[in-house]
């Protein structure tokens, strides 16, 4: 088989499709993160209600991950990226012309369902396509590129916001994912390496019954859960604390904080990189325990300690995240590889639809310090998911860096 290797033409288009395509997807799905406090006093909701407009999507897009494999194994991974980035762009589009929160809510839905198509495809076309040795590093600029679309989405809905009205920003983030869309579908070098599978739900069945039957993946999938939801749940309601005393943030300074996120992306690429040296077990303890230190920074009242700690916290998240995705495909066996992608991001999504939306309870009940509670307990657990994968990697295959 021939792979793309680092410093080639197509390692370099393939650099700039995977950034344009996770820019896309996560400036969709995590800009109007800051409009959740706009929504629950322009819609009168509270937190929790309002954090549907995230929560409901990453839902739908946790669940349509596990069919859209199907049609990328029949149709090609590029078609399936392409189409799904082109109509989750255009739906934003739509979804600026939402009349209520419930119309708002139903749409956000089916964009959840549209933009399936390229997280649940592009670990696996790089895992088919990147040669082995470089794998680590072009996760990690995919995974950075989730920071960078995160922040780019979260400033441009907030600063448009505050200048005119969330249904403006909405609308010039559409325009500006299709865009975005448009020269990802130029610049992916097609596949290589695919071997088309017909359309069966045997076949699908097959490989979803082997993704979930193999416990060392169970360890990884779990770690997706826990991780994604504590990110989102801090920065799902980190809006609230900043606009009160004794910060009293506009809504246009609080996205653009949302910058430091992009130290994430830093982060994500070095641990990526790093995995060529050290085990994967000891990248993602060290990852954790720096989210683990920034959550609890945002609990000090100084401004400046609080945005270092949403560093740290971004940084670590990302980073871990980005070794767990590597991690994925050399666990799974080559036949199972695209549906242990799936049911990573089934997971990882999932656990940021209720770990996101437990937070509002949370916040709700005991305020910012319950919330960080919440993330502490559960990034405690998933460190005991290193330690086992860890011990179960090291008895059964040895050989498989750990």
């Amino acid at each position: 088989m021939e792979y793309i290797e680092r410093g080639t033409p197509a390692y370099r288009r393939t650099f700039l499709s995977m950034l344009l395509g996770s820019t896309v997807t996560f400036a969709i799905l995590y800009g109007p993160q800051t409009l959740i406090h706009t929504f629950s006093e322009e819609f009168n909701i509270n937190p929790s209600t309002a954090s549907l407009t995230i929560s409901c999507a990453t839902v739908a897009l946790a669940v349509s991950m596990l069919f859209i494999t199907v049609f990328s194994n029949a149709w090609g991974r590029k078609k399936i990226m392409g189409l799904s980035l082109l109509l989750a762009s255009l739906l934003s589009i739509l979804i600026a012309f939402s009349p209520d929160f419930k119309t708002l809510i139903m749409l956000r839905i089916v964009q959840g369902v549209a933009m399936s198509g390229f997280p649940a495809i592009a670990m696996t076309y790089l895992g088919e396509e990147i040669s082995a040795s470089n794998i680590g590093r072009i996760m990690g600029i995919y995974v950075g590129g989730s920071a960078f679309g995160g922040f780019v989405g979260r400033v441009i809905i907030s600063t448009l916001t505050d200048l005119f009205s969330w249904n403006i920003a909405i609308l010039v983030l559409g325009i500006f994912s299709l865009i975005c869309s448009l020269l990802f579908w130029i610049y992916l070098p097609e596949s290589k390496n695919f071997t088309k599978i017909s359309l069966s739900f045997a076949n699908w069945a097959t490989g979803i019954v082997s993704g979930l039957k193999n416990k060392n993946l169970s360890y990884i999938y779990g770690m997706g859960f826990l991780l994604l939801g504590v990110y989102v749940a801090l920065f799902n309601y980190i809006s609230f604390p900043l606009s009160k005393p004794p910060y009293h943030l506009s809504q246009t300074v609080i996205g653009f904080l949302f910058v430091f996120q992009l130290a994430g992306s830093v982060g994500s690429y070095l641990f990526g990189r790093l995995t060529e040296r050290y085990s994967r077990s000891r990248l993602m303890s060290c990852a954790i325990l720096m989210a683990f230190v920034g959550a609890l920074m945002t609990l000090s009242g100084h401004l400046v300690l609080l945005i270092i700690g949403l560093m740290l916290f971004a940084s670590g998240f990302l980073a871990a995240h980005s070794v767990a995705s590597g991690w994925i495909s050399l666990v799974a066996g080559p036949r199972s590889k695209a549906y242990a992608s799936s049911l990573y991001l089934l997971f990882y999504y999932t656990g940021s639809s209720l770990i996101g939306w437990t937070g509002g309870v949370f916040l709700s009940r005991w305020g910012w310090s319950g919330v960080i509670l919440m993330i502490c307990c559960l990034l405690i657990c998933s460190i005991l998911l290193v330690i086992g994968v860890n011990r179960s990697l090291r008895r059964e295959q040895g050989e498989i860096p750990v």
